[in-house]
């Protein structure tokens, strides 16, 4: 999705949640126990992030989120060509399902701050053209893989009523840790030197989080990735109560 489409279609939608927040000036009680949501930021990542949440006694909920990303480039990823030529070629997509369950601190569900337990799986899609020197020339392998992720997490945030039957929800804070298995294949002739660079290019990946291993053979390489995974989860939403 290109990103200035994006970007328009999100403003409009909160311009035109505001102007039905401003219409409903008199507020009757909402007493629906579904609440649908869609996360604006993730919008501007090119991705598409929705929960559906259920009240299911006193003023707990339980809800289930699901974010897809379509397989493209890094947003905003000029940006990082400065930094790191390789990223340049790096094109990625995810998708992801996060079962929760809410316990609102206020009075009633769907409103007033929360504490929300949750759990996730995540898949993540890349392929990259990794560059690396051999026999004092640029050599290029194209990479292809994917890495799983299942965490555990505590998310804090809070939720307010802002016209009937609308609700604001604020994500702020939720560490999440867990682990992480994958891998990022490629196939291409190797003499023995251009094994060997190549070896000693991918030995030097360092992630912050999990750990790398890879084998390079006469007909191509692989990297491994397996171990810890942690992250932050936090989002700015705009739901709707039946």
């Amino acid at each position: 999705m290109n990103l200035k489409i994006t970007k328009s279609l999100a403003l409009t939608i909160v311009t035109g949640l505001m102007s039905i927040s401003f219409a409903f000036s008199q507020k009757t009680a909402d007493t629906g126990n579904n609440l649908i949501k869609v996360n604006f930021v993730s919008l501007f990542m090119k991705t598409a992030n929705i929960q559906y949440e259920r009240a299911i006694y006193g003023k707990t909920s339980v809800g289930i989120g699901l974010r897809i990303m379509p397989k493209g480039t890094l947003p905003f990823s000029s940006s990082f060509n400065s930094i790191d030529e390789q990223i340049g070629s790096l094109k990625t997509g995810n998708f992801a399902i996060t079962p929760e369950i809410k316990f609102y601190l206020g009075n009633e569900v769907f409103k007033g701050f929360y504490i929300a337990p949750f759990l996730k799986y995540a898949n993540y899609s890349a392929s990259i053209n990794y560059e690396y020197r051999s026999n004092n020339q640029d050599e290029v392998i194209p990479l292809n893989g994917s890495i799983n992720t299942y965490t555990v997490g505590v998310l804090v945030g809070a939720q307010w009523r802002i016209a009937n039957n609308f609700y604001l929800d604020w994500s702020i804070f939720g560490p999440q840790y867990g682990i992480s298995r994958g891998n990022l294949k490629g196939t291409k002739t190797l003499t023995a030197q251009e094994q060997k660079d190549l070896k000693g290019n991918l030995d030097d990946i360092n992630l912050p989080v999990g750990k790398t291993s890879n084998t390079v053979t006469a007909s191509g390489a692989m990297v491994d990735f397996k171990g810890p995974w942690a992250g932050i989860r936090a989002n700015i939403g705009i739901g709707y109560r039946f």
